[in-house]
């Protein structure tokens, strides 16, 4: 383009937000940064332009009128894969409501004509600004204000820019410029991080602030109480029952940490150890595992909601010098007896060489009565027969930041649950970091995480990340629709919540329910909103945004894994616009790579596996005993990169949209189930031949499990048998990783080499019949017809 060309543009609208950023594309090479004042001038000169590249200016004709179309063109520039930039920095403008309708790059837009009204169509809007309109199925994006963005800790794009450019050229400086907020007894070496991504290079070995002491327990109580918040409320807890409620000051969890964490060290744990919990969301969940910290115990917190055989499985791995659990938990209506399932799941460990000598019980009186509990003497200890006598002070123990924390077992594809290891320094760091950008944290908000203690979120952001920013964190002990489906929001109106953070089969569920349940309550304390889990569709995330939080709240669509520790991919309120579904940018230090099945990383607008190249303080060291593994899983794939065994679509605008797992894992409402797993369990029925489980979408829990069994020659199809296969999987590992679908198979479909083409199973559990692709290879082709014939049966 020479110096005389120009460019034609026209601008409608009115915009009242921080930033505007808008992409012209003008050749490869040049992009503009325009700036004005409003209100917004009818002509733009080559004064207001500021070119990207080494090209002469361009002027831009007064006489403009062809249409600009945004943001179709939309770009950050950040060097994610999306088109040059434009820039119109800081300055709200008015006039008429422009066009931003975009295409539909991805698919990421679907009709929502069938859903309650929060999700439908509102066709008098293109885009929206937080608390001016609802967002509808034609809006790509959604906008912060001007009034939340200037309060944000990250409040444009260009502040991202400089802070994320910071953190991935110089990422030594980044992090321990952060690092230094927390206390340390020793800082650490001259040499902040160091790692091998590459199995070619030898070892896979991550390592962040080794030689630096510290303590995470230290960093979230002590560090707050003595900066003067020791009489800031740390938990309020809310029980199953209405009504039935506590809090702790940051001052009274001390106390009760200090005096479970001496108690401990009197049994006999000591730095390096492993300790079980298997506790549901009772306050002293968190004050287990901060007593554990406290002392450099490991703690392994296994969801109460395994079955003993899943239990007994931690137990053999890990090795605990303790069990800590609870005689029962009332979650809605139901009763789960905890200490009978930990009785079973320490019979087998014993039977495998495993011998717990202690197990403390909390006596959970809303749900059973000590008297009720059965009782091994001198194995099995009631918490408040002993706790209560000890110290409320307890000396810290100083680890290193690359000793472990704690381990936490997650599904694998062989059947073999995977001991994730995070260590002390650098998962408290990134943790902390991550919470106080990702939801915008400020020392008034009241915090409510959903997730239970037993996943990695209740760790990350139940536990450590907000107690490390001195946040008041709601822990919730019941069901979401107990008494009713308002129970959500009439925890949000009593403790005042400001960030409510929760899964998409949270949203999914409370959205059939319809609106009634939302609107009858005030909610007028919400500021932001989270999602975590798994992609939450559009639909879920219109409704979420216009019925929840009333079209004013932002929210953080975070994507990450236990194996991350903390946030990878999420929006930060406040800085850029978001489109409902997608996780947009990366966190601070993180870059993620799309690439192909070779490897290859594909720019620009794309499809393929996502991987992360480099390392960041909260990713995990290694599997518990078994670094082989750790190296094959994730590493081994896409030599060079962490492989997240997710696929990952970018679109022209560099945002990031989360497909889904690739592997032979299937994430059923936030929790990671190998399919290996629930096979061995359907195999162990003593009339199931074989069996192989595929995920498929399902409305509410984002994936459900479809399972193809085979039967013992002879044995006759029935619902009851149905009933029995799922009963065995709900036995063996959990209620959660029941079968949603028993589909009768007289074969399956293999290759000669006996491999089964799971690609063909999950094309009919979906019902895309018109896509199973050639079966020509198969040892039985005419096993698919059969298959199909019996979909309905």
């Amino acid at each position: 383009m020479d110096g005389g060309s120009s460019i034609k543009i026209v601008m409608e609208g009115r915009m009242t937000h921080h930033t505007i950023i808008i992409n012209i594309n003008i050749n490869s090479s040049t992009s503009c940064i325009l700036t004005s004042a409003p209100p917004f001038p009818t002509s733009l000169t080559s004064k207001s332009c500021i070119l990207t590249s080494s090209s002469p200016p361009i002027p831009i004709s007064r006489t403009a009128k062809s249409p600009l179309n945004l943001p179709s063109g939309f770009g950050f520039g950040f060097g994610f894969g999306g088109s040059p930039l434009v820039r119109m920095e800081d300055q709200p403008f008015t006039g008429p409501r422009k066009n931003l309708t975009t295409s539909n790059h991805l698919r990421h837009v679907e009709s929502m004509s069938h859903l309650p009204s929060g999700a439908g169509r509102i066709t008098r809007l293109n885009a929206l600004i937080l608390g001016e309109a609802l967002a509808s199925e034609e809006d790509d994006l959604v906008f912060p204000s001007e009034a939340f963005s200037t309060q944000a800790h990250v409040s444009s794009p260009r502040k991202y820019l400089e802070m994320y450019e910071r953190s991935v050229q110089d990422p030594s400086r980044f992090w321990s410029d952060i690092a230094s907020q927390f206390y340390w007894r020793e800082k650490w070496g001259q040499q902040v991080y160091r790692e091998n991504l590459d199995v070619r290079k030898g070892k896979i070995e991550i390592e962040w602030f080794k030689g630096g002491m510290t303590n995470i327990c230290y960093n979230c109580l002590d560090r707050n109480i003595e900066s003067g918040n020791g009489d800031k409320i740390a938990i309020y807890w809310e029980g199953n029952e209405p009504g039935i409620d506590s809090s702790l000051t940051y001052n009274q969890l001390l106390a009760r940490v200090c005096q479970l964490a001496n108690y401990l060290k009197e049994v006999g744990v000591h730095k390096g150890d492993a300790v079980v919990i298997y506790l549901p969301m009772l306050m002293e969940l968190p004050i287990a595992m901060l007593a554990c910290a406290r002392i450099g115990a490991i703690h392994s917190v296994v969801f109460a909601g395994f079955s003993a055989e899943s239990l007994a499985q931690r137990i053999i791995d890990c090795r605990p010098k303790v069990v800590i659990t609870c005689n029962a938990v009332r979650r809605g209506s139901k009763i789960i007896y905890l200490k009978e399932i930990v009785d079973n799941a320490l019979l087998e460990s014993a039977q495998n060489g495993i011998i717990i000598d202690v197990c403390l019980t909390y006596e959970n009186d809303s749900a059973m009565k000590k008297e009720m509990t059965k009782w091994i003497k001198g194995r099995d200890i009631w918490w408040q027969d002993v706790i209560l006598k000890y110290p409320v002070t307890c000396d810290v123990e100083w680890v290193d930041a690359e000793d472990p924390l704690f381990l936490l077992y997650t599904s694998g594809s062989t059947g073999k649950p995977k001991g994730v290891l995070h260590t002390m320094g650098g998962y408290m760091v990134y943790t902390a970091t991550t919470f106080k950008y990702a939801f915008d944290y400020k020392p008034t908000d009241i915090y409510w995480c959903t997730a239970d203690c037993g996943w990695i979120t209740g760790h990350s952001y139940v536990t450590y990340g907000p107690l490390l920013n001195g946040a008041t964190v709601v822990v919730f002990e019941g069901a979401p629709n107990y008494p009713d489906v308002g129970r959500c929001w009439d925890i949000v109106d009593k403790y005042k919540v400001s960030i409510f953070y929760t899964a998409p089969t949270l949203v999914r569920s409370l959205m059939r329910e319809g609106d009634e349940y939302v609107s009858r309550r005030s909610r007028k304390s919400l500021r932001v909103l989270g999602s975590v889990g798994e992609p939450i569709n559009p639909s879920a995330w219109r409704w979420f945004f216009n019925v929840i939080g009333d079209a004013r709240c932002p929210i953080s669509d975070t994507w990450w894994q236990t194996e991350t520790g903390g946030f990878m991919i999420t929006p930060l309120p406040g800085a850029w616009p978001q489109k409902p579904g997608s996780a947009t940018f990366p966190f601070f230090g993180v870059q993620p790579v799309i690439v192909d099945e070779k490897g290859v990383e594909i720019e620009g607008e794309c499809s393929g596996y996502l991987c992360v190249k480099r390392s960041w303080p909260g990713a995990f060291r290694t599997l518990h005993g078994d670094h082989e593994r750790y190296e094959t899983t994730y590493f081994s794939s896409f030599p060079g990169y962490y492989f997240s065994g997710d696929g990952c679509s970018r679109d022209k605008d560099g945002y990031y949209w989360l497909t889904g797992r690739v592997d032979d894992v299937i994430n059923v409402s936030g929790h990671r189930i190998g399919t290996a797993e629930v096979e061995s369990a359907l195999v162990s029925h003593p009339q199931c031949a074989e069996a192989a489980v595929v995920g498929v979408e399902h409305e509410v829990k984002g994936q459900g499990i479809y399972a193809f069994v085979t039967l013992v020659e002879g044995v006759p199809y029935s619902d009851e048998l149905r009933k029995s296969l799922v009963l065995v999987v709900r036995n063996q590992i959990g209620a959660f990783a029941a079968p949603d679908k028993i589909h009768w198979a007289p074969g399956l479909p293999k290759t000669r080499s006996g491999k089964i083409m799971r690609r063909i199973l999950r094309k009919i559990a979906s019902r895309q019949l018109d896509e199973l692709g050639d079966t020509s290879t198969l040892a039985d082709p005419a096993v698919v017809d059969q298959l199909i014939a019996l979909a309905d049966c």
